[in-house]
């Protein structure tokens, strides 16, 4: 039988090994947690950044496939063509001429307006650079030149003369120009009103209607001739850096606001051609 000196130290030392079996079960437990929080935190954290870098990674690949888009409609790059009349290689793009036998070529199906009026395929294009190409395209391919050619070279002739003028026409007002672009990245601007347009929108244009319509001094008309060209410049700024960014959506609706502003500064003339 045990004293009770024993019993007691047997106790003591129970109550020890319990008392540290408690102390490293807490430890334990407040590391696990605290793991488990910076686990949660780092989970989280990554989370936000993947998510970040997958919407600026779509955004980027959004810019991407436009600027591809405009970059193959743009680009000078295509397959070897041969002269119709000699069989010589054409080395220029797009092939007006053969450099070999001087013979009038057929237009090349698919060539994009920058391409034959040999500008950069932006908005913000260099107009005298374009109209010195006009000029120049029109002196070597008017029809007059070849009434002494072939047929095929008159039809040809006959071909690029309407292709250029449709292409400079095309390019040379910022509203064609800009509906061109966004034809070339696969959208279009349908005619009529727009359903989604801003009613305080249309009711702006109304009022501007009306005032025209008021006017009884080419004085008045003038006003609101200039107060139209201002808005025209202030959206073609933001088209051009809204087609710069890739934002097609953006520049469709702007390019929609200045078709009417395009179509107040048309009635504008008649106004002024009516008071003179």
């Amino acid at each position: 039988m045990l004293s009770v000196n024993s019993l007691r130290m047997l106790c003591s030392s129970r109550a020890v090994v319990l008392s540290l079996s408690c102390s490293v079960f807490k430890a334990v437990t407040r590391s696990a947690t605290c793991c488990l929080s910076t686990s949660c935190d780092r989970k989280n954290t990554w989370d936000r950044d993947l998510n970040s870098r997958t919407l600026t990674k779509k955004r980027g690949q959004f810019l991407y496939t436009y600027r591809a888009a405009l970059s193959r409609s743009c680009s000078t790059s295509r397959a070897a063509l041969n002269c119709w009349n000699c069989k010589q290689l054409l080395g220029e793009t797009p092939s007006f001429f053969c450099m070999s036998c001087k013979a009038v070529q057929p237009p090349e199906e698919g060539t994009s307006y920058f391409k034959i009026m040999d500008c950069d395929c932006t908005f913000t294009l260099d107009i005298q650079q374009l109209q010195r190409r006009f000029l120049q395209l029109q002196r070597s391919l008017h029809p007059d030149n070849f009434s002494q050619k072939s047929v095929k070279e008159q039809e040809y002739s006959e071909s690029h003369s309407a292709l250029v003028n449709t292409a400079y026409k095309t390019l040379l007002k910022p509203l064609s120009r800009g509906l061109y672009m966004l034809e070339l990245a696969g959208m279009r601007i349908e005619e009529g009103t727009d359903p989604a347009a801003d009613s305080n929108f249309l009711m702006e244009l109304m009022e501007i209607n009306e005032a025209l319509a008021a006017a009884q001094t080419p004085e008045e008309a003038n006003k609101i001739g200039q107060d139209t060209k201002g808005k025209l410049a202030d959206l073609t700024e933001q088209i051009n850096s809204a087609l710069h960014k890739g934002e097609l959506q953006a520049a469709k609706e702007l390019l929609t606001q200045m078709k009417y502003y395009a179509n107040i500064e048309e009635k504008v003339k008649e106004k002024l051609s009516e008071l003179m």
